[in-house]
C-alpha cells in the first residue's frame, strides 16, 4: 500500500455513482449479524496472517466480502469499546465510557441513551443480544432495557468457560441471564453463546421483519481454557488465571470460536438470510498474552497498534464484492452510523454519532476517506490520535509522532522531522478531549501490568 492512498477523500456520492450494486434489493432491508470477539489480537486468524490456527468460518467472511486493514477498536480495553459499538459515540462522552473496571454497580448503559437496538427496534427491526453484554450489572442497565427484545448471556466482563462464574469457590454463582431471569446451563460457554446464536437465527427467521443480532463471544478472553479444559476448570484459585494458559490452549479457543461462528454463518444459509444479511466481524480491543498481534507492538491495555488495532470483516453478498480489501480507517463506533444507513434509518438527532457510515466504502473499497481518529486511556496518561499515516502518541510524559503505514511498529519517532503534522494532530486531540467528560478519581482504570513494558521499549 502506498502513502498516497491514504491522501484521496473519496466522496459517499461519487463511490456510489461508481458501481451498480447498490442498485439491487432496494426493496428489502437487510439483517444485521454483529459478531464480536473478545481480547483478540489483530493477527489472530488466517485471513490477518496466523498460520498456526484454523478459522476457516472467519476467513470465509474476508473472502466472501470485505477486509479493513485498518480496523480499529474505540478503546485498549473491553467496556468502552462496547459502549462505542451500541451509541455510535466516543465513550468517553458518557460515565459508562471512562475505561474499566466499572467503579460501580451503579453505572451502566443509561436506557435515556438513544442505543443500536433501540433505534432499529423503532424502525421495525426484531433485536437479540446473545452472550457478552458489560455494560452494567442491574435490572435498570439490563440490554432489554436498551431496546432487545431478547438477551441469552452474560451481564460482567468474564465468566469461567464451565462455572459460568467469575468467582471461584462453593459461593460462585453462574452470570448468565435469560432475559432478566438469572439462569445457567451445562456447557462451554463458547458453544453455548453458538447454540443460542443459532437458534436465535432460526427464531429471527420465521418472523415477518427484518433483525439484528448481536452475537458477542467471551473467547479468547481469560480465563485460558479450551473445550476439553474442565479439569483446569476445576483448579483455578483467581478467575483472572495469571498463572495459566499456554498457546495451544489459546489456538483451541480461537478454533472453537471459529467452529461456532461457522455453525451461525450456516444457518444464516440454511434459512435463506445470507445473501441479504450484512455480517461483521470484529474484536472490542486488541489481543492481550497469548495473541498475536503482528506487526504491531503493543497489547491491551495499550493505546499502541496492537492494543487498538482489530480485525474487521464485512460481508454482504448483496451488496458488497468478494475478496475486496479497503485500507480505510474504521472504527468501533461506525457500526451504528453504517446500520442506520443501511436500514434506511436517521439517527437519533439528540444523540448524533461521531462514527461514519461505510457504506460508501462498501460499494468502493478503494477510494479512501481522511479522517481524525482519537484515544485515550487513564493508565500512563496514554493519548492517540491518528490522521491519514499519521499517528500522534502520548505515554506519561513522552510524545511521539509516528508513520504507521510505512513503520507498523512504531519505531521511528517523527516528531522533529514532521513538527508541522506532529503539532496539529496534538492540537487536535487536545481540542477533542476538551469535548470528552473529564476523568473523576473514581475512573480506576485495567490493571495491565505489562503495560509498563512501553516505556522499557523506548
Amino acid at each position: 500500500m502506498k502513502r498516497r492512498d491514504f491522501l484521496r477523500i473519496g466522496g459517499a456520492g461519487a463511490a456510489l455513482a461508481s458501481t451498480g450494486i447498490w442498485a439491487k434489493a432496494r426493496d428489502a432491508r437487510p439483517n444485521f449479524v454483529i459478531i464480536l470477539a473478545d481480547d483478540m489480537g489483530y493477527a489472530d486468524v488466517g485471513c490477518f496472517g496466523r498460520t498456526d490456527v484454523k478459522t476457516p468460518a472467519i476467513d470465509s467472511l474476508a473472502h466472501e466480502g470485505l477486509k479493513f486493514e485498518h480496523g480499529y477498536a474505540n478503546s485498549c480495553v473491553c467496556t468502552p469499546s462496547r459502549v462505542a459499538l451500541m451509541t455510535g459515540r466516543y465513550q468517553n462522552r458518557l460515565p459508562i465510557g471512562q475505561e474499566e473496571p466499572l467503579s460501580t454497580a451503579q453505572v451502566g448503559l443509561e436506557p435515556t441513551e438513544p442505543s443500536l437496538a433501540s433505534q432499529l427496534r423503532a424502525a421495525g427491526y426484531s433485536t437479540s443480544l446473545v452472550g457478552k453484554w458489560h455494560l452494567g450489572s442491574l435490572d435498570r442497565f439490563s440490554p432489554l432495557k436498551n431496546g432487545y427484545e431478547h438477551f441469552w448471556g452474560l451481564r460482567g466482563g468474564g465468566v469461567d468457560y464451565f462455572s459460568h462464574s467469575l468467582t471461584i469457590g462453593p459461593t460462585a454463582k453462574a452470570d448468565i441471564w435469560d432475559g432478566d431471569v438469572q439462569a445457567d446451563e451445562v456447557g462451554y460457554m463458547t458453544d453455548l453463546i453458538g447454540r443460542h446464536g443459532v437458534d436465535e437465527i432460526r427464531r429471527l427467521s420465521g418472523m415477518a421483519k427484518p433483525f439484528l443480532l448481536n452475537l458477542h463471544f467471551t473467547a479468547p478472553h481469560w480465563p485460558w481454557e479450551g473445550p476439553q479444559d474442565r479439569a483446569i476448570s476445576a483448579g483455578l484459585t483467581e478467575a483472572m488465571h495469571h498463572d495459566g494458559g499456554t498457546i495451544e490452549t489459546y489456538r483451541r479457543m480461537i478454533e472453537s470460536l471459529d467452529a461456532n461462528i461457522g455453525a451461525v454463518l450456516a444457518a444464516l444459509q440454511k434459512t435463506g438470510n445470507a445473501r441479504n444479511t450484512l455480517v461483521l466481524f470484529t474484536s472490542d480491543n486488541g489481543g492481550e498474552r497469548f495473541a498475536k498481534t503482528w506487526p504491531f507492538n503493543g497489547m491491551k491495555g495499550e493505546v499502541l497498534e496492537g492494543g487498538i488495532r482489530v480485525p474487521l470483516i464485512a460481508r454482504w453478498p448483496a451488496r458488497i464484492r468478494s475478496r475486496a480489501v479497503t485500507q480505510q480507517t474504521a472504527m468501533t463506533m461506525d457500526v451504528l452510523p453504517t446500520l442506520l444507513d443501511a436500514a434506511g434509518v436517521r439517527p437519533d438527532a439528540s444523540r448524533l454519532p461521531d462514527g461514519i457510515s461505510l457504506l460508501s466504502t462498501f460499494a468502493t473499497p478503494s477510494q479512501v476517506r481522511v479522517r481524525d481518529l482519537f484515544w485515550r486511556y487513564k493508565a500512563h496518561s496514554q493519548a492517540a490520535a491518528r490522521r491519514a499515516q499519521y499517528k500522534f502518541l502520548r505515554m506519561d510524559d513522552t510524545e511521539y509522532l509516528f508513520d504507521v503505514v510505512a513503520d507498523p511498529q512504531e519505531r521511528g519517532n517523527l516528531k522533529a522531522r514532521v513538527p508541522a503534522v506532529f503539532n496539529e494532530l496534538k492540537a487536535a486531540w487536545e481540542t477533542w478531549n476538551g469535548q470528552m467528560l473529564a476523568y473523576t478519581p473514581q475512573n480506576s482504570s485495567y490493571d495491565n501490568k505489562s503495560s509498563k513494558s512501553f516505556v522499557d521499549r523506548y
